[in-house]
């Protein structure tokens, strides 16, 4: 057996601990969901397989190695196509975190990310709903059954706090303060906020409880805000349905998630006056640069406006 086939497992083992170490500090120190974990698992995966066919190890590796690893990748082969833009950025970012965490860590004294670039990915808007829309989502669930008044403090909630669905579904009593008119929330990272809640959000939630709760409780102890019929905690699947069960009812075609709203919630904000720094802080974005996405949905809004109405300016 040769020198180089005998160093190869030793090399695998290497990067396999290498790349635990890694998503244990990305899962208790940074906090990150479970979802991204297991894409930067799978990215690392694909990464070693790459080390392993080039007899290299991850410190040994420079930025010709890596360029080479993603322009695979991007190329793709006969049997697998190529890596769209996006799935290429993370994997980018994920060799980023990654070869950060090796310096820190005193694994490599040089990053070979540096000056590595990945595909300028398209900015797609996401789509907000208009006033009119959102108040015809909001007046989708009729009646005063438990269901019913469930559905009516979801929504009002969700449009009132910008909330995400995860946020939405984690809600407990305790998080709460009707009286002030405040509710607290954790993000991504389990980041704490304080967000406030508006008056027609209050009344829905008022008469949530008084009417809805308790009776799809039953003998339930449940602290979750909000509940499935049986009682237990409304999950994220039982959340979409909900919405878009409404979005359908409400003649509102396209498709709709709990996304949509907090999107509509920040665009409105916006257009009302509200500044960058405060929304960011009702969002929870950790970089401003993520809120500022919303800034050119107003500017869309306003040329939207502009052209229909300027007798001189019809496209």
């Amino acid at each position: 057996m040769s020198s180089a086939e005998i160093a190869a497992p030793r090399a695998s083992d290497a990067m396999e601990r290498l790349t635990l170490d890694f998503l244990a500090y990305l899962e208790l120190e940074r906090g990150l969901s479970r979802n991204t974990l297991e894409a930067y698992r799978s990215d690392l995966l694909q990464f070693a397989e790459f080390l392993r066919r080039g007899n290299l190890t991850a410190q040994a590796a420079t930025h010709s190695d890596l360029s080479a690893f993603l322009g695979e990748l991007g190329q793709g082969d006969e049997h697998h196509p190529p890596v769209a833009a996006s799935t290429l950025a993370r994997k980018v970012a994920c060799l980023r975190s990654f070869y950060r965490h090796l310096r820190r860590e005193e694994e490599i004294t040089h990053d070979p990310t540096a000056e590595l670039r990945g595909p300028r990915k398209p900015q797609r808007l996401p789509r907000v709903l208009s006033r009119e829309d959102v108040a015809r989502l909001l007046s989708a669930p009729r009646g005063n059954d438990p269901l019913a008044l469930r559905d009516r403090a979801l929504l009002e909630l969700m449009y009132a706090c910008g909330l995400r669905a995860s946020e939405v579904v984690g809600l407990q009593i305790g998080d709460l303060d009707l009286d002030e008119a405040m509710l607290r929330t954790r993000g991504k990272g389990s980041k704490e906020r304080l967000v406030p809640i508006g008056r027609r959000a209050l009344s829905a939630l008022a008469a949530y409880f008084r009417g809805g709760r308790s009776q799809l409780l039953g003998s339930s102890v449940e602290q979750a805000v909000f509940v499935n019929r049986r009682g237990g905690p409304l999950t994220r699947q039982g959340l979409y349905k909900v919405v878009q069960g409404h979005a359908r009812r409400a003649g509102l075609q396209e498709r709709m998630s709990p996304h949509t709203l907090r999107h509509s919630f920040a665009t409105h904000l916006l257009a009302g006056g509200c500044d960058l720094r405060s929304l960011q802080e009702m969002l929870g974005h950790a970089d401003l640069a993520t809120t500022q996405v919303y800034t050119h949905l107003s500017a869309e809004r306003l040329k939207d406006v502009y052209f229909s109405a300027h007798p001189r300016a019809s496209r």
